[in-house]
Formats: structure tokens, C-alpha cells, sequence
């Protein structure tokens, strides 16, 4: 009889540690930390059950082997009867609250190295200020700031959005942060659409942007052969569209050839609008840039979009300067300049 019992007292043990190791394994818990959390956890179900008896200080010692349970006060054992069934239930309630610590710890930790990157997700709700995110393993946020200004957020819609960054509340709550404004959206995009940006045949070297209006994205490739906008434009405009498509479908989106010469990356720049001439003061960073009176609406872009982008991108402040032809005296043509001020002005009124 005696050996039935020390086998059937194995057994509890065994599965005890086996299931404690288990946890540990699977969910990357230490068991010490397991089972710390667990005797502090009956200390204080005990001074809620037994409150009058407390007189010295009340520690709990959890077996590592069996999971027995000893209530000990000032090193001597007054673990009441019946105690184990309420040292169980609070072990069990530990254990599910560890796991799932673990469990959402191993997710931030798995997003903390996906920042810099895209992800598919659906809207589950919308409180008129944030919008919250399934993004497969866990909830993103896309915050107001990140948000594009003409874009609904409605639920169950899908979007393709940049992981931005992992922050914690005042809690100490892990939040991911989400954007649909990042210019850096738009790179990881491409880099996804383009096969060429991918294998680094073709370089993103900026994107610049007023998201939902339009954007500017310079390339470059080093490799002889290799057209880096044809690359990104692909057969019949596919590959841009589908960049375009995924911000909604109202970002115009220009790809800019790059180039190390300033003059030239203004005037690409500066694309639809056809430039006469370019002066350059390389030291102070700015440009002057003359354009026919035809060509100044497109130079400047609706609002000043155009040519505020296009200084953006190649870190020159731009200047635009109409230039009209007037007849003289002499009837010779000469060339009236206009700023790009005094055309703003002369549109008000």
C-alpha cells in the first residue's frame, strides 16, 4: 500500500514540474518568477481571508516539485485546513495573468523589430478621433496627427499602414503607433510594388509629401540600362497606381529622376512645368527659377503644392519668376518679371 501511495504522490509531482516547465517554455516565463508571483499572491489571499490572525509577518512557500502550499508565520507553519483549495484557485488565477503578460509581451516584442515597416489592417473602431487597428497578432492605433485629412475611417475597412513606434501610457501599457502621413508609407510601398527598389537596382533617396493631395519621390540608379522611373511608373503606370490606390486613390504621386547636379534635380523637380532657366545661390541654399507665364500655374501647383514639394525635396528654397513677353517701344520683346508672391497676390484678387 505504502508503494501504491509514494507512486501516486510521483505522479502529482511529476506533472506539476512538468507542467510548470512547460509554461515556462512555451510562454518564456522564468518558473521562479511563476512562482514568486504566485506566494505573494496567496500571502494576500490569506490576509483577506484570515484578517484577525495576522500578527507577524505572513510568507507562503509554493514546493517547486509538487506545488504544495505552506502558509508560514514568523518561520512557523499555520497553514489552516482547507487552505489549499484557496491557494489552488489563486495559483491558477497567477498563472493565467503570467501568460498572459508573456503572451503580449512576445507580440510588442515581435513589433518592436517590425517599426519601419508596413502592415495590412481593419478598422474595429472609430471614436471620432483615433482609429484602432487589427493588425493580426494585436491592435495598432492611427492617431488624429496621423491620419490623412480627407480620408473616412469606417469599420471593417482594410488599410496599409506604417508602423511608426511602440510607446507606453502612464500605466505602463505598450501602445503601437500607426500612420497613413509618413513619407516613409510611400518608400515601403515601393519597395513592395518594385521589384528594382527591392533588390537595390533602383534607390529612393527622398519622398516628400502633402498626404491625400500629392507627393514627390526621387530615385536613382547607379546601373547602367536601368530607366529608376520607368522601373517605378512599371507597364502602363501599374506599379505607381497601385502605390496610389493604397493611399486612397486621390495622392498624385510624381517620381523625379534624381540627380547630384542641384540645377538639374530643381528643374526635374519642379516637373510638369517646363523651366526656361535656373539661378542658383548654392551657399544660401535658394533658387531662382524662370518660367514662361503659361508654364507658371504648373510651376507653383494649386495652393503653392508643386513648388513647396519640389523645395522640399531638394532642400532649396524656390523662387518662381513669371516671365512675359512685352512688347517695347522699339517693338522689341523684352521680359517682364513676377514673383511667385506677386502671382499669389494677383490670384486673390
Amino acid at each position: 500500500m505504502a508503494n501504491v501511495i509514494k507512486f501516486n504522490m510521483t505522479i502529482i509531482k511529476s506533472e506539476f514540474a512538468l507542467a510548470l516547465n512547460q509554461i515556462a517554455t512555451e510562454r518564456g516565463i522564468s518558473p521562479d518568477d511563476v512562482l514568486s508571483s504566485i506566494e505573494a499572491a496567496i500571502v494576500a489571499a490569506y490576509k483577506k481571508e484570515y484578517p484577525a490572525k495576522i500578527e507577524a509577518e505572513i510568507t507562503a512557500k509554493v514546493s517547486r516539485e509538487t506545488g504544495e502550499t505552506t502558509i508560514l508565520e514568523a518561520g512557523k507553519n499555520i497553514t489552516p485546513s482547507g487552505f489549499g483549495r484557496i491557494a489552488a484557485q489563486t495559483a491558477k488565477q497567477v498563472i493565467l495573468q503570467k501568460i498572459r503578460e508573456a503572451e503580449k509581451k512576445n507580440v510588442i516584442t515581435h513589433y518592436q523589430s517590425q517599426i519601419g515597416t508596413i502592415a495590412k489592417g481593419r478598422i474595429i473602431r472609430y471614436d471620432g478621433r483615433n482609429a484602432y487597428l487589427d493588425i493580426g497578432k494585436t491592435e495598432a492605433i492611427l492617431p488624429k496627427e496621423d491620419q490623412i485629412n480627407n480620408e473616412r475611417y469606417l469599420v471593417n475597412d482594410t488599410l496599409i499602414v506604417y508602423i511608426k513606434e511602440i510607446t507606453n501610457d502612464k500605466f505602463g501599457n505598450a501602445h503601437i503607433l500607426v500612420s497613413r502621413i509618413d513619407p516613409r508609407l510611400i518608400e515601403e510601398l515601393f519597395k513592395r510594388e518594385v521589384p528594382e527598389i527591392a533588390n537595390k537596382t533602383v534607390t529612393i533617396k527622398k519622398v516628400v509629401r502633402e498626404p491625400g493631395e500629392r507627393a514627390k519621390i526621387a530615385v536613382y540608379s547607379g546601373q547602367s540600362g536601368v530607366d529608376p522611373v520607368g522601373a517605378c511608373v512599371g507597364q502602363k503606370g501599374v506599379r505607381v497606381q497601385t502605390v496610389t490606390d493604397e493611399l486612397g486613390g486621390r495622392e498624385k504621386i510624381d517620381i523625379i529622376q534624381w540627380n547630384s547636379d542641384d540645377k538639374l534635380f530643381i528643374i526635374a523637380a519642379l516637373s510638369p512645368a517646363k523651366i526656361t532657366q535656373t539661378e542658383l545661390d548654392v551657399e544660401k541654399k535658394s533658387a531662382k527659377v524662370f518660367v514662361d507665364e503659361q508654364q507658371a500655374p504648373l510651376a507653383i501647383g494649386k495652393g503653392g503644392i508643386n513648388v513647396n514639394l519640389a523645395a522640399k525635396l531638394t532642400d532649396y528654397e524656390i523662387n518662381i519668376v513669371q516671365t512675359a513677353p512685352v512688347k517695347s517701344a522699339t517693338k522689341e520683346k523684352t521680359t517682364k518679371e513676377k514673383t511667385y508672391t506677386e502671382i499669389k497676390t494677383e490670384e486673390k484678387k
